[in-house]
């Protein structure tokens, strides 16, 4: 064979080798976040629209601190209307166990149910405070033992199961809820970063990657938060709460659950 067939034969051998690797390099990358509505976007976020970074960011911590905040007792039925199971509307979901549970059964007893802060009331020390303590868009019931389980750990993936988690894992200085549930988690957290900027005597509260913010105002693992995001899309069951809270009771939205594209868009 002569030299310039062997040089074409190296360069053909090349060539398809490089489509092959192309071919066969597994996808890694989640799908790209999505919007679920676009109802509110020439009202309601008609002044986020076209941002990103910092300038979203602010936009739309403008436009959520529009609110109507409520007191923690009123907080009890409120989710027994945003977290009605779809299917028995005698019961609300629990979030971290998914199990339905009567609405009655709210209280601090072994087998009742409570309120769970996602945002860990600690992580900013701004306990039931009306505002922050008091937000719907973080708060969801939970089972007594399953949220003592969880305390304030920050979220990140692993750990071991335990009774009622549902498929819930905890370890040391770590929750990761349920799979169904991962998004939400996510896009609560945000919501928190985004709403409370640190005016009007509240926290400056903000994500970051680590998983052991004990009583600072920052909870992680962001880039853990990131992904959750983008494997578990907002479900109708987080819409319709959505609404409700928007139509109900706050007058306000979580800006994730409508865009959740907007995660990636800020951070």
């Amino acid at each position: 064979m002569s030299v310039l067939q062997t040089g074409r034969w190296r360069t053909l051998a090349v060539g398809v080798s490089a489509v092959l690797v192309g071919l066969t390099l597994p996808t890694v990358a989640a799908t790209p976040a999505a919007a679920t509505t676009t109802a509110y976007d020439d009202t309601y976020y008609a002044g986020a629209i076209g941002k990103t970074g910092t300038a979203l960011k602010s936009s739309l911590h403008t436009i959520i601190s529009d609110q109507t905040a409520i007191s923690y007792s009123a907080v009890w039925n409120a989710l027994k209307v945003t977290d009605q199971d779809p299917n028995n509307s005698n019961n609300v979901v629990l979030l971290y166990s998914g199990i339905s549970r009567s609405k009655t059964l709210n209280g601090g007893a072994t087998g009742n149910w409570n309120r769970e802060h996602v945002w860990a009331q600690s992580h900013g020390d701004f306990g039931t405070s009306a505002g922050p303590g008091t937000d719907l868009h973080h708060l969801r019931p939970e089972d007594v033992q399953v949220n003592s389980v969880r305390g304030n750990k920050d979220f990140d993936a692993g750990g071991s199961s335990f009774t009622n988690s549902g498929g819930s894992l905890t370890d040391s200085n770590s929750f990761q809820p349920r799979s169904a549930v991962k998004g939400d988690v996510a896009r609560m957290i945000l919501y928190m970063a985004v709403r409370y900027e640190g005016g009007d005597g509240r926290p400056d509260l903000e994500p970051n990657d680590a998983v052991t913010n004990g009583s600072v105002p920052y909870h992680g693992r962001l880039s853990v938060l990131k992904q959750w995001n983008e494997q578990d899309p907002p479900s109708a069951f987080e819409v319709r709460r959505n609404d409700l809270i928007h139509s109900t009771y706050q007058g306000n939205r979580n800006p994730f659950i409508d865009h959740p594209e907007w995660v990636e868009a800020i951070w």
